[in-house]
């Protein structure tokens, strides 16, 4: 503890440890003396700042928890500025920023109490990045502890680790990140002293054994960062809040209990949408008759209706852990009846339709040049993304009316969730040279839409004719907990997802797990579970995966003829200012009037993309011409003189390519004079007999002539 006194006139308090082979502080009253609670976070170079605010008022009205945390990223922790050349400032979060916001709150937001009301924000602000390795598990733990901080009734500390495979594969956590790439696993997760919290992974085909010991490996790392947290508590001891919990009115839950009994159970077992149609009515049965026998029915309505929605969820556990039965009549581990089909969008370049029960995903995709990659220019990075997902959920496909908007955190979680489960069988630029978009509209929801998001991008993907080096599927599963006894369920819907204790998402191919994404609703889950589950997804995902094969066995050996076609040819990179030419003008005369677009790399690589075929052989045979090397021996025909003189006649065999045809080489009869033979603007045949010393090329229209007649004689 340090003896160093704040400018308010209290004492800077800090503890730090050994964690993952570096330092890790927490210090607390150094810098933000108006927050609930502020923590500093060093690891290495980085610091993270973790504020938390807390309303000392309840919040009337709200039927959730008004719970907020943002990650903000600050260009100037990694000494950059931003390389957009009109906005400077941070602004709107990146989606990196986005996802880590997501990934801190995940597993935090499950360990405060149900009812807690009052509003909370947590905000991680990254002051300094050591560059080696990401600060996102650093913000985790920074803003796991402001919360310890506050006083406020969380079940924490939580900590995490981002964890790969090292040079050796082993497990190691803050890993470089071109060595998370390079070891095939990026896996977070997230946990409390007892249990796991929340997973999320991208890998390349990892087994499902590996990544139950990775998982392993990173909850008993984490450790020592939940320790730190508890000794910082204990000398903090911060006070305890007053609190109230919004909790169901007894007297409405035990009338509501009363009226259901007899009536839930088998008489509500159906498939969707049956099922949805049956609880409806039932509820609406119950409001008519309470609202004769209730005063003032109206004003407690909402109590009413959250008192049915707990006697339903109530009614899915006991049916599941009881009877063993699912909502909709299915076993535990039965799939949703599927159905799917591709290419009935004419003009997309690969389309699909994925339905799994009432969860429907359309998904299009669409194919350009490498030039239409994504620059990403965060405080992590400067870099760009030529596969792209995008999600789409509009209020209609929950039965709701909505305002249309930007992308929110949910819509951003998704997409990025499906593109991951993609990227790892997505061929690489040399071979496939497009960049790809990849957007799916959801079409109706009743569960795990990510995961048919992943589906449908698939097939859309292998649709467009993108050659996949294996097919990828996903599910999502879910749990009831019955003491310590797990009932894992495959395919979760809607009904199963609000009564559970867990959402686990799982996508891969055959051969592994290419992305997961698990978040639970109690406080931890033991190891063991999880790799139960991994084991019945991966048989979950097997035969979602060979319903897809059905629809379409493998990519399409054509792309669609409305697709671009992209070819690639290899030039001396130091003619790439002649194919540019001056201010632009030869590569806009080319893309102009071939119609192709030209993308030129620094090392010389130029692709030309057009649906049309001769446009592309046009644009082509136009830079071949500018960047092609005059060649001894070679004829060249049809070629410009484009000055006369007394000696002879200069003629223009490439584009800023001038060789000089003596009079003596015009022609097999003696010339007088080069006028005679040939005058500026005529186009001629020409050999290139040598090029001297000075590089100076000399032509023979008589060599020509004679080499022509002779091919003429033999063939």
């Amino acid at each position: 503890m340090s003896d160093i006194i704040n400018p308010i006139g209290k004492k800077i308090i800090s503890v730090e440890t050994d964690f993952c082979g570096r330092r890790l502080s927490l210090e607390v009253n150094r810098v933000g003396f108006r927050s609930s609670a502020s923590v500093l976070a060093r690891y290495g170079d980085t610091v993270v700042l973790g504020t938390a605010m807390l309303a000392e008022d309840m919040v009337e009205g709200y039927d959730y928890f008004p719970l907020s945390i943002d990650y903000e990223e600050r260009f100037y922790a990694a000494g950059k500025i931003s390389g957009s050349r009109y906005i400077k400032r941070e602004g709107r979060p990146s989606d990196e920023a986005v996802l880590v916001g997501r990934l801190i709150d995940r597993p935090i937001r499950p360990l405060w109490p149900k009812g807690y009301r009052h509003e909370v924000q947590g905000i991680a602000t990254v002051l300094s990045m050591d560059p080696s390795f990401r600060p996102d598990m650093v913000a985790l733990i920074a803003m796991s502890m402001a919360f310890m901080l506050t006083g406020a009734p969380f079940d924490g500390p939580v900590a995490g680790l981002r964890v790969g495979l090292d040079k050796d594969g082993k497990f190691a956590a803050f890993l470089e990140p071109e060595q998370l790439e390079l070891g095939g696993l990026d896996l977070v997760v997230a946990g409390t002293q007892n249990g796991v919290m929340m997973v999320e992974a991208g890998a390349k085909e990892v087994s499902e054994e590996q990544v139950v010991e990775a998982i392993a490996y990173a909850h008993t790392a984490m450790q020592p960062a939940i320790i730190l947290q508890n000794q910082l508590f204990e000398k903090i001891k911060p006070i305890k809040q007053e609190f109230k919990l919004v909790l169901p009115n007894e007297t409405v839950r035990q009338q509501v209990d009363k009226w259901v009994k007899g009536k839930l159970g088998a008489n509500l077992r159906a498939p969707y949408p049956e099922r949805n149609d049956l609880v409806q009515a039932l509820k609406d049965a119950m409001h008519e008759e309470l609202s004769q026998k209730v005063d003032n029915y109206d004003e407690q309505r909402q109590d009413y209706d959250d008192a049915f929605t707990l006697a339903i969820h109530k009614d899915v556990r006991d049916e599941i852990l009881q009877e063993k039965i699912r909502p909709d009549g299915r076993k535990l581990t039965e799939v949703r009846p599927l159905s799917s089909q591709v290419g009935f969008l004419p003009r997309a370049h690969g389309s699909s339709l994925f339905t799994r029960g009432m969860t429907q995903a359309m998904n299009i995709v669409t194919l350009a040049p490498l030039s239409y990659s994504q620059a990403i220019d965060t405080m992590e990075s400067n870099s760009e993304k030529r596969y792209m997902h995008h999600y789409n959920a509009p209020g209609w496909t929950v039965g709701e009316i909505k305002r249309l908007g930007s992308p929110g955190r949910r819509e951003i979680g998704h997409s990025y969730l499906a593109e991951r489960a993609l990227a790892p069988v997505l061929p690489d630029t040399t071979t496939f040279p497009y960049a790809i978009r990849s957007v799916t509209e959801i079409m109706s929801q009743n569960g795990s839409t990510s995961m048919a998001a992943t589906c449908a991008s698939c097939l859309a993907l292998m649709d467009a004719g993108v050659p996949l080096s294996a097919p990828v599927s996903g599910i999502a599963m879910g749990l009831m907990l019955d003491g310590d006894t797990p009932h894992i369920l495959s395919d979760i819907a809607d009904a199963e997802d609000f009564a559970g204790d867990m959402d686990f998402k799982v996508a891969g191919t055959a051969r592994g797990i290419t992305a997961l994404q698990m978040d639970m609703k109690v406080h931890g889950l033991s190891i063991d579970t999880l790799k139960a589950a991994l084991i019945q997804a991966k048989e979950g995902r097997t035969f979602i995966l060979d319903h897809m094969l059905h629809t379409l066995a493998a990519p399409r050996k054509e792309l669609s003829e409305y697709a671009p076609r992209v070819e690639s040819i290899q030039i001396n990179p130091d003619k790439i200012r002649e194919v540019i030419g001056k201010g632009g003008e030869t590569i806009q005369k080319i893309t102009g009037e071939t119609g192709a677009e030209i993308d030129i790399e620094d090392d010389g690589t130029i692709r030309i993309a057009s649906p049309d075929e001769s446009s592309i052989n046009a644009a082509k045979q136009w830079i071949m011409s500018i960047t092609a090397e005059p060649e001894v021996g070679k004829i060249y025909e049809n070629v410009p003189v484009v000055s006369v003189l007394d000696f002879g006649a200069f003629v223009q065999i490439l584009p800023g390519k001038d060789g000089l045809v003596h009079v003596s080489e015009m022609s097999e009869e003696r010339v007088q004079k080069p006028s005679d033979v040939v005058k500026e603007g005529d186009r001629v045949t020409v050999k290139l007999v040598a090029v001297d010393d000075r590089g100076r090329l000399q032509l023979s229209m008589k060599a020509a002539q004679r080499e022509l007649t002779d091919k003429a004689k033999r063939g």
